[in-house]
């Protein structure tokens, strides 16, 4: 973790916000205000700009590109889940680092509440946050010997099947060699920052940000030996289907999706490029994840005290 610091006396934060949500659009305006009002420069995307009540002097973008974010020091999110990796792709492609408040239920990739949008503006203004990176994934489809698809994934890449009625046949391959095979709703390819969302809802371990891993969760699978595995950062985690079944569909995020036709083989490695996260706490990810779970801890003692 590094400490943020931006050359130079024009300062510009590029904010994007979920619009549909009224929450958002109150937290939005709060935030463009109290920028503006310490001298910052404020962007915003064109399309979002017309559900938002904006002062004329922030800047309007017209394209949704990662160069819309060129000479901003920082990308404030504010949103669930949903508009936090939505962020992260900007973050990703730009290098910008991105601060989420989570105006949605957990929030793991938020550092901060609704409640704090005042905190957020005062700690943004005097540059008085860290920046964190956030192991990726890359991921490739062969078909036949050939890259056919790729893409990147900051929380996970999940093969999961099409119908409901049929299950999807897989074999699975870490480091060249083959592990296992079954019938399965899916696989979930997961980093640590992923290991709280969809991998943890299929049974896969919590594991802390700083610990570089990839995970292999099975999603409802149909064998004795199905059990989450952790894995070396540099292993190479690989799905393929099986040939002569029905077809499966890649998730990246939630967001992205590409239909895997049988015998399509998905390979996920460590991403080349990790996504930066604005922090503005020193609290543990232990005690985040106490927070965001609300995990009881009544009757903790802590460790006797030294005499």
């Amino acid at each position: 973790m590094s400490e943020c610091r931006t050359d130079g006396q024009d300062r510009t934060v590029f904010l994007l916000a979920h619009t549909g949500r009224p929450a958002a659009i109150r937290s939005a305006e709060l935030v463009v205000r109290g920028l503006l009002d310490a001298g910052l420069g404020v962007r915003v995307l064109e399309a979002e700009a017309h559900d938002l009540p904006l002062p004329d002097s922030v800047q309007l973008v017209a394209e949704a590109t990662p160069a819309c974010l060129d000479g901003c020091e920082l990308l404030v999110v504010l949103g669930g889940d949903g508009t936090l990796l939505r962020g992260a792709e900007f973050a990703r492609a730009s290098g910008v680092p991105m601060l989420g408040v989570n105006l949605g239920r957990v929030g793991f990739l938020a550092e901060a509440e609704r409640d704090a949008l005042d905190q957020v503006v005062e700690r943004v203004v005097a540059r008085d946050y860290e920046v964190e990176e956030r192991m990726t994934v890359d991921v490739e489809v062969h078909r036949n010997g050939s890259v056919v698809h790729t893409d990147w994934a900051l929380n996970e890449a999940a093969v999961q099947k099409v119908s409901a009625e049929k299950l999807l046949e897989v074999v699975l391959e870490i480091d060249g060699r083959p592990v296992t095979g079954f019938g399965c709703d899916g696989i979930i390819c997961a980093t640590p920052t992923g290991s709280t969302a969809y991998a943890f809802s299929a049974g896969g371990p919590v594991v802390w940000p700083e610990v570089e891993a990839l995970l292999m969760v099975p999603i409802s699978a149909h064998a004795l030996f199905a059990k989450p595995l952790v894995t070396s950062p540099d292993s190479v985690l690989v799905v393929e289907l099986l040939p002569h079944v029905p077809p499966g569909v890649l998730w990246c995020d939630g967001r992205r999706t590409v239909e895997l036709p049988p015998g399509a083989r998905v390979e996920v490695r460590r991403g080349a490029v990790p996504v930066r996260l604005a922090r503005l706490h020193h609290a543990s990810f232990t005690d985040r994840l106490v927070a965001k779970f609300a995990l009881p801890v009544s009757g903790w003692r802590g460790a006797p005290h030294q005499v």
